[in-house]
């Protein structure tokens, strides 16, 4: 008499869990909304030009930021801390599409604002001109 532990129906069980998990994660992080390269939490609805604000508290923006963006890799900087505001800066060291986040509690709600890259200097014109003689000497 065959066990059931000892069919080889049962080897399956385990990895499946272990693959959910790895499958949840990756379809909840490549269904993530994005705007100028940046990645937002699902539910961001944009307020203005690289401004949004978050659905979640700051505790629970800040939470989603540290999975996405994580501190070792893109560094953070507090910006306001009083009472009322919080801000904290998180820092893109590729400076591709956006040069950082910030994300900051005002009056009860998060926002997101996407710090642009800054345009690169405009040329100035060159303006090659003849050298003018100097006065005193002639010139032929």
């Amino acid at each position: 008499m065959t066990r059931a532990l000892d069919s080889q129906r049962g080897h399956f069980y385990k990895a499946r869990p272990l693959w959910a998990a790895v499958a949840v994660l990756l379809g909840t992080a490549a269904g993530a909304e994005q705007a100028s390269g940046a990645q937002l939490p699902d539910g961001a609805q944009k307020v203005g030009e690289n401004r949004y604000r978050a659905p979640r508290d700051l505790e629970e923006t800040l939470k989603y930021y540290r999975t996405v963006y994580p501190s070792q890799a893109y560094p953070r900087k507090p910006i306001v801390n009083q009472p009322g505001v919080k801000a904290v800066h998180i820092v893109n060291p590729s400076g591709k599409n956006f040069e950082g986040l910030n994300i900051y509690e005002a009056n009860e709600e998060v926002r997101i604002y996407i710090v642009p890259v800054p345009p690169p200097p405009a040329a100035k014109p060159v303006n090659k001109k003849a050298p003018e003689p100097k006065p005193g000497k002639k010139t032929r």
